[in-house]
């Protein structure tokens, strides 16, 4: 979530620039080289865990068994994908397809380095099937730019032995959460919550009670709004000492710290289900949807979508593979070991994660979730309020001065 945002007006030139550069090819002749000659196509995304990485292998393997004459050249850039991905677009050796994270989107799609992919679109593509908030993370103004290949969104984890021995149910509401939360805690040595005091969890609640945290493309957080639905979360850390950030525990995240048995609740995602099996096999816990603000559900989802360079010359090639990957049979097989969540609704039904144990509550949130994405200058914005929200949280400043700080830093910085 910490990146470097390096999307200038002058990059915005130079990739458009590049766009037009290369369109020289017409989709006709796409077609027919598609359909006459053997086409290998470039495929960009970041490393993942070997498992994940082994997966892709198969999928993509399926893929080309079943269209012979395309080949897929998978490149891996491990380290400042973004920055990569934008120097090889604008020296025009972009790859033909590539993941983007939906807090990316935005302004890469205003840069016209995307190509939409409406008119590649079939009937029996069943766009309907998408989860809807994750799809919209990839268009604008009525066209799609790319479809989210998996998901996740936040869930409330529990240690179940913890909840028993307090004598206390799951809580439905934050206030719930809140008053379990001083059962849980036993001094230094276990939290009832273990919490990330970020832009990228805290979203949905920021906007609980009815505040925004964006505005006309400008950070906006500093409103009475926002402010009123985070300062619980500063409460409970400074006041009634019952949550805890990971690094107080000697934990690098919320997974470890809960498996760790430091924190009895923490919000997290799907990418933790793994971890806790592997990681601490012996641990007894469940999931449950995030508690309710103020009488409504929310979550935040975090999604990437595979993307066609808008100056590939071998368009129709790259739709096939795209078309498989976000189809129902590619998505099944690159869900299926539970990795990461489907982001069409059929999928998901049919390998069982709606009725889950652990994964049900994940898939529920979907429809409701916030995705993490909002605008060109979200970057900016998180940056700045990241930097002064831990201030708030470990009380050098109140959380009213925190966020008008980073509010006036960033919107100076958006209109420069």
């Amino acid at each position: 979530m910490k990146k470097k945002w390096l999307a200038t007006l002058g990059l915005v030139s130079l990739l458009s620039g590049a766009f037009f550069t290369g369109c020289s090819t017409s989709d006709e002749t796409n077609g027919e080289k598609l359909k006459d000659e053997p086409v290998e196509i470039t495929l960009a995304g970041w490393g993942a865990s070997p498992e994940e990485s082994e997966l892709l292998k198969e999928v993509l393997a399926d893929f080309e068994a079943k269209h012979p004459n395309i080949k897929v050249k998978h490149e891996v850039i491990a380290d400042q994908y973004m920055d990569v991905i934008k120097t090889r677009l604008i020296g025009g050796e972009g790859p033909d397809v590539f993941y983007l994270d939906a807090f990316e989107a935005p302004a890469l799609i205003e840069t016209g380095v995307l190509e939409p992919l409406d008119k590649y679109v079939t009937e029996d593509f069943d766009v309907e099937d998408f989860e809807k908030p994750l799809l919209e993370a990839f268009q604008k103004d009525g066209k799609t730019y790319g479809f989210p290949k998996d998901y996740s969104t936040l869930a409330l984890f529990y240690n179940k032995k913890m909840l028993e021995e307090a004598g206390v149910d799951i809580p439905k509401t934050w206030d719930e959460l809140i008053e379990v939360s001083k059962k849980l805690t036993k001094d230094s040595d276990v939290y009832g919550f273990g919490v990330a005091p970020e832009l990228a969890r805290l979203y949905f609640i920021a906007e609980s009670t009815g505040g925004k945290v964006v505005k006309d493309n400008k950070a906006n957080f500093a409103s009475p709004e926002v402010v009123s639905a985070l300062q619980p979360i500063i409460d409970q850390h400074l006041k009634d000492k019952t949550s805890a950030r990971p690094q107080d525990v000697g934990a690098n995240w919320g997974g470890e710290m809960f498996g760790q048995g430091k924190a009895a609740m923490v919000i997290e995602g799907n990418w933790a289900i793994p971890y806790l099996e592997n990681t601490f096999p012996n641990l007894e816990y469940g999931t449950a949807e995030v508690p309710t603000i103020n009488g409504k559900k929310g979550t935040m989802a975090f999604t990437v979508a595979y993307v066609m360079n808008a100056a590939s010359e071998k368009k129709e090639a790259a739709w096939e593979l795209i078309s498989y990957l976000t189809g129902k049979e590619g998505m099944e097989k690159w869900t299926s070991k539970g990795f990461a969540l489907p982001t069409r609704k059929s999928v998901a039904e049919k390998l069982g994660y709606d009725k889950d144990e652990l994964r049900a509550a994940l898939v529920a949130g979907a429809p409701y979730a916030t995705v993490w994405s909002n605008g060109t200058n979200l970057p900016i914005i998180v940056n700045n309020f990241n930097n002064q929200f831990i201030s708030a949280f470990l009380g050098e400043q109140s959380l009213e001065d925190a966020l008008k700080s980073a509010q006036e830093q960033a919107n100076k910085e958006i209109n420069n």
